[in-house]
């Protein structure tokens, strides 16, 4: 008698890393993703257009937008990497739902900072969500008695720390909406994730 653990496959994370190379490829094609102006007319937050004109699907269409190949990789790196893990815990349909609602809120709450710095910035790509991924497995990892298939919270934290460092020292980073991102993302994973009882596997008779 043998038991073992099915593993489903992360496909919705794996679809979503699909459609940002497929948006940036296309985007190339057809001019530059470094280009400030061509990506604000093709869907990039920039905060007057979101709040005075009212194009709110800016909000979800700039995370899908990325500025040159190097920060698409970057981002689409560490999706790969712990996308898979929050879609496994969470299930396809609620990781969906929660990437999606990770970033929009992310860029809400960039909008609302940036305004009341009085400042106005192009932004866009997928780091909000993918931050909101971050702050899920905080939680996550941490109901689960601080270990989550060999993550731990102190790698969640200390790759928490070196981002933002590294994004308060830079310039074109957009933080608030990395800190929106964690935020959202660990308050949806208290509303979404429900630890699972003891697993009680799979078993096949020989």
């Amino acid at each position: 008698m043998g038991t073992y653990r099915e593993r489903d496959k992360a496909y919705v994370n794996i679809a979503l890393i699909a459609v940002n190379v497929m948006v940036f490829l296309l985007f190339e094609l057809i001019g530059d993703t470094e280009d400030t102006m061509f990506m604000m007319k093709h869907g990039a937050v920039y905060e007057p257009l979101v709040v005075m004109r009212g194009e709110y699907y800016r909000l979800l269409t700039s995370m899908f937008l990325h500025f040159g190949a190097s920060h698409l990789m970057n981002n689409m790196l560490v999706l790969f990497v712990l996308g898979e893990r929050m879609e496994q815990a969470l299930g396809h349909e609620k990781y969906f739902f929660f990437y999606m609602a990770s970033g929009i809120f992310a860029n809400i709450i960039s909008i609302v900072v940036h305004m009341e710095k009085g400042y106005a910035a192009v932004s866009a790509g997928a780091s909000g969500a993918i931050f909101g991924v971050v702050g899920g497995l905080v939680y996550v990892v941490a109901v689960n008695h601080g270990q989550l298939d060999g993550l731990t919270n102190r790698q969640l934290g200390f790759m928490i720390l070196l981002t933002l460092y590294h994004g308060f020292t830079a310039t074109g980073i957009d933080n608030w909406a990395h800190i929106g991102g964690l935020i959202s993302g660990f308050i949806l994973s208290i509303l979404l994730y429900r630890r699972p009882r003891a697993a009680r596997g799979f078993y096949m008779e020989e």
